[in-house]
């Protein structure tokens, strides 16, 4: 078990499936991937060498955000909204749902986590 951009991939998944794993990068991004680096997609991630390893990891780290940058970079959003007070901020803030989704009988969980 390998783990690129701290994402763990399977040995016997395809390289272009185990690199959807990562948050931030879906199946065009994947495919597109590989293709920039010459592999194919079809390949399990047991076959890969190291050096091929090593050119996936340093061809995400420049030219996607992913994983811990990707959340950190939500949260910053997310504490924007709140500290302008916005509708959103506020809706965040309250546990609520934010979309003008039907609170007086749905979203439940959530309204269960503030009543405690």
């Amino acid at each position: 078990m390998s783990y690129i951009s701290g994402a763990r991939s399977l040995p016997d998944e395809q390289v272009r499936i185990a690199s959807t794993k990562m948050d931030g990068i879906g199946p065009k991004k994947a495919i597109q991937l590989c293709y920039r680096l010459g592999i194919s997609g079809n390949i399990k991630m047991n076959e890969l060498t190291k050096y091929q390893i090593d050119q996936i990891e340093q061809m995400i780290a420049q030219d996607h955000v992913v994983h811990w940058e990707l959340k950190r970079g939500e949260r910053a959003d997310i504490e924007r909204l709140i500290s302008i007070s916005r509708y959103r901020g506020i809706r965040h803030q309250d546990g609520s749902p934010l979309r003008s989704q039907r609170t007086h009988t749905n979203a439940r969980t959530a309204r269960k986590q503030i009543r405690k």
